[in-house]
């Protein structure tokens, strides 16, 4: 192992990385490299002979590299062809990253044929290596490394991932994503909702989530007709009539912002049950804050409004 530690990237600070899924006509022209995949639903893949989670981007492609980075983390090596040591990097992270099968991507970005990313990343030499999580810039490291070092910043990589929720799984790319059997209580409880019968999905779901305390998309579906069913019989002028005369009232405002999501007003639902946290204490509390829980989970962690909506309670919270 070298003895000389990798040099500090040098892309601190604020990185504009808006302008990079831009349609350009002069990138639109260059040779098209791999596409990068679409985050996966489905649990990690096995890795396989072959399979590779390297991908050549350019600028048009930056858009879905940067989505990718809110599944998985995502090391960008900033290099050239023309440089011997650019070369031999990339294949030192490529067979390293490729070894974990799916936890991290690898995008190689030829600075000479894409100068917009390069200089949207502040590159002040070639190799530089940074990465992506949640679509924000994080320093890696200037020139070359050992392999060994390589692997430990991937690994402290993979920790701040965690730290961030960013642990999720990309499948190889180039391969076509292979359709997974819905699990038995899963089917059951979709066939339940189709019939109308929530309580019967919730005895589903609830049932798979005893067997698989982890299975996140059992609990995404137990949080959808949990939803289903409280709104049921609901209507949405009474429910607003009611919120209004009882402000403070736990169970009127509960309805509507079910109703409001249910019928796609997410950023008013959200910023009514905010409000009403900041207004509640002890149990009255705890009761809101679950349900705004539960409503994120409907909607999505990843979406933005969610991320947003989470910033603002946890400063009304602490």
């Amino acid at each position: 192992m070298s003895n000389t530690e990798p040099a500090a990237a040098s892309s601190r600070g604020a990185v504009d990385l808006s302008g990079l899924g831009a349609q350009d006509p002069q990138a639109a022209s260059a040779p098209g490299p791999a596409q990068m995949p679409a985050p996966p639903a489905g649990p990690s893949p096995a890795a396989t002979e072959g399979a590779t989670w390297t991908a050549a981007v350019n600028q048009q492609e930056f858009t879905q590299l940067v989505q990718v980075s809110n599944t998985a983390p995502v090391v960008v090596s900033l290099g050239t062809g023309s440089s011997a040591a650019s070369v031999q990097l990339d294949e030192k992270l490529r067979r390293i990253i490729d070894g974990h099968a799916g936890r991290l991507v690898l995008a190689l970005v030829d600075t000479d044929r894409e100068p917009a990313i390069a200089q949207a990343f502040r590159v002040q030499q070639v190799p530089s290596v940074v990465a992506l999580l949640n679509g924000q810039p994080v320093p890696m490291f200037q020139g070359d490394a050992a392999p060994e070092q390589i692997a430990s910043l991937l690994e402290e990589l993979l920790q701040l991932g965690v730290q961030h929720g960013v642990t999720g799984t990309v499948p190889p790319f180039g391969a076509p994503e292979a359709e997974q059997p819905v699990p038995p209580l899963h089917q059951e409880a979709m066939d339940a909702i189709d019939a109308g019968d929530y309580a019967g999905a919730v005895t589903a779901y609830r049932k798979a989530l005893a067997e698989k305390p982890n299975d996140d998309e059992a609990q995404t579906g137990l949080q959808h007709v949990e939803l289903l069913q409280r709104t049921a019989f609901s209507d949405l002028d009474s429910a607003r009539k009611a919120a209004a005369d009882h402000p403070d009232g736990i169970d009127e405002q509960l309805a509507v912002a079910d109703l409001d999501v249910l019928g796609g007003h997410v950023e008013d639902a959200f910023a009514r049950l905010v409000s009403l946290v900041g207004r509640t204490a002890a149990e009255d509390r705890e009761r809101v804050r679950a349900r705004l829980v539960s409503l994120y989970a409907v909607v999505g962690a990843q979406d933005e409004r969610v991320v947003k909506s989470r910033q603002k309670l946890a400063r009304v919270l602490f």
